[in-house]
């Protein structure tokens, strides 16, 4: 088996994307979950850039990392100076770790234009360099910036800048496509003449320019590189990087004869994805292959009905292979066989009468307006009031929300919930910085003393879109709420032609699914399923998000 060495920049390169912005913290435990999964090396960021990275490398050697080896990335020293003088190799010695990536130029082109030194003069930046820091204890990893495009223009130029690196004791040399251009083809070319000019083990460094640095990260561990860098999700400058989650997921599912991670690591793949989604503050691509919440999911009838028999007739892989799931999806375009997939799914009783009314009921609610695609707790509580089998843990007797603009601008509002709850009448009464914040802060004030788990439910996600536009401001809107627990995930749908009452819906709709999966899981039942399979990012890393996250959300509505 050859064993592929797994080098993640997400800390250092993704942060370079547009949008991704990690503070301390999350740069600490970003690397917590990428020694988790079981990657080599985290490149950790830039030593010289910024004090966050300094304090970074000073926080990460208090962790205790079980597999994972941090790595300092900076660059070749600058034209004039000796390297005891660079402050970017000094950066990188302070750094303290045991290896270090440093980034020359391997392009002609960077060399006269850029850098504007002799091209002799750039090869010693490089030798020198690695030579310094090599004799001082570190492990050096070389990066030779744009070599694919140095390669095709002036092959032999791109040669030597890698020779020089390897002469002076580079341990690895990263051949990387910059900008993103290269076809693979023109990668396997530049790794094979790598591979004849130097005796050094090569790694590959691609960028998405051409949504091809999966294919390109592919195709130069086939021509003989024994590490790949990336991303997870892909995230960096431009169209991004490679990302690790395609990359390891392929070479093991794929391919044959390649060995990654660690032991039964695969499975966390997904998990760290969303953890970087989540940290990151950005959305998830859906349809992101392997860790998408869609790379499994089926709303076709034709398609749900192969899949329950044999999940291989529309599927490359067991999602479970890289802690994905399976998804039924129930739309007006479903047929029978979605619904008897769901209702098994839940543990009821796959009744074809039952079935029909659902597909009925389903096709009637999207004709004004409702998905459940993004919201399966609703649709498993509208199931379950079809069966029978629903019992509400309150009633609505009535709220009123107010708003009021003081003469400095401020606003203010508040929310007053009426609701019978176990034979008693609740009337509340919150503020909140908007009106679904306060009509959640009161309700949870009625049923915290019935219902003491709703503490554990956070609202952390709040969507609003106009369902029929040219009716102007009297259209029906539709309101997804996200929801977490300290297990689960879960999405609910409210639809009205006032947004108060179509997010009221919402709301109460993600209650009701908290207390039905506590009452599951103290009657010892089967719990309700999540709408995904992994713990929440926040869970995980001991960071609880706030019942003000749907505010914020609302505000930015």
């Amino acid at each position: 088996m050859q064993r592929i060495e797994v080098y993640d920049t997400t800390l250092r390169d993704g942060t370079q994307g547009e949008g991704v912005a990690f503070s301390l913290q999350d740069k600490i435990l970003i690397a917590r979950k990428l020694d988790e999964l079981g990657v080599d090396y985290i490149e950790g960021g830039y030593p010289l850039s910024n004090p966050k990275d300094v304090q970074f490398f000073a926080a990460i050697r208090q962790e205790k990392l079980k597999d994972a080896t941090v790595v300092a990335f900076g660059m070749t020293r600058r034209r004039g100076k000796r390297p005891e003088e660079d402050p970017g190799l000094r950066a990188l010695l302070d750094a303290e770790t045991p290896v270090v990536t440093i980034v020359g130029k391997s392009w002609d082109l960077h060399v006269d234009e850029v850098l504007r030194v002799s091209r002799e003069e750039n090869l010693a930046m490089i030798h020198e360099s690695v030579c310094y820091l090599k004799e001082r204890g570190r492990r050096v990893f070389y990066d030779a910036e744009h070599f694919f495009d140095g390669f095709r223009g002036n092959p032999e130029y791109a040669i030597r800048t890698i020779r020089a690196a390897a002469e002076g004791g580079a341990e690895r040399i990263i051949l990387c496509d910059t900008n993103g251009g290269s076809l693979p083809e023109w990668i396997r070319a530049g790794v094979e003449a790598a591979r004849e000019a130097v005796d050094v083990p090569l790694g590959i460094h691609c960028h998405n320019d051409c949504d091809l640095a999966v294919a390109n990260t592919l195709e130069a561990v086939r021509a003989g590189v024994v590490q790949v860098q990336g991303t997870i999700n892909g995230i960096g400058e431009r169209c991004g990087n490679a990302d690790l989650c395609s990359v390891i997921a392929n070479l093991l599912l794929k391919f044959d004869g390649y060995d990654l991670l660690r032991p039964n690591r695969l499975r966390k793949l997904t998990e760290v994805s969303r953890f970087v989604y989540e940290t990151a503050n950005m959305n998830y691509r859906t349809n992101q292959p392997f860790v998408g919440t869609s790379a499994f999911a089926h709303k076709g009838g034709m398609h749900v009905h192969a899949v329950v028999k044999r999940p291989e007739t529309y599927e490359h892989i067991d999602p479970a292979l890289v802690g994905n799931e399976r998804r039924i999806l129930v739309s007006e375009l479903s047929g029978r066989s979605n619904i008897l997939a769901k209702t098994v799914k839940m543990r009821l009783d796959a009744d074809p009468r039952l079935a029909e009314e659902v597909l009925r009921r389903v096709c009637e609610l999207e004709n004004q307006g409702y998905q459940f695609e993004a919201a399966e707790a609703s649709f498993e509580l509208l199931v379950r009031r079809l069966a029978g089998q629903h019992i509400p843990r309150f009633e609505r007797m009535g709220y009123r929300v107010n708003i009021e603009v003081e003469r400095d601008g401020s606003i203010v509002t508040e929310a007053t919930v009426k609701v019978r709850v176990n034979g008693r009448v609740e009337h509340t009464v919150a503020e909140g910085d908007g009106p679904v914040h306060a009509l959640d802060a009161a309700l949870r004030k009625a049923l915290e003393p019935h219902y003491p788990g709703i503490r554990e439910l956070r609202l952390v996600d709040y969507r609003v879109r106009v369902i029929n536009s040219r009716a102007g401001t009297a259209a029906r809107v539709r309101v997804v709420i996200e929801s977490r627990d300290r297990d689960s995930v879960w999405g609910t749908v409210g639809v009205d032609e006032n947004i108060v009452e179509a997010s009221w819906a919402a709301l109460v709709d993600s209650i009701e699914y908290k207390l039905l999966k506590d009452e599951l899981r103290q009657a010892g039942a089967p719990e309700a399923p999540r709408q995904t399979t992994q713990d929440s990012p926040q869970a995980v890393a001991g960071v609880g998000a706030d019942p003000g996250d749907s505010a914020e959300r609302e505000r930015e509505v």
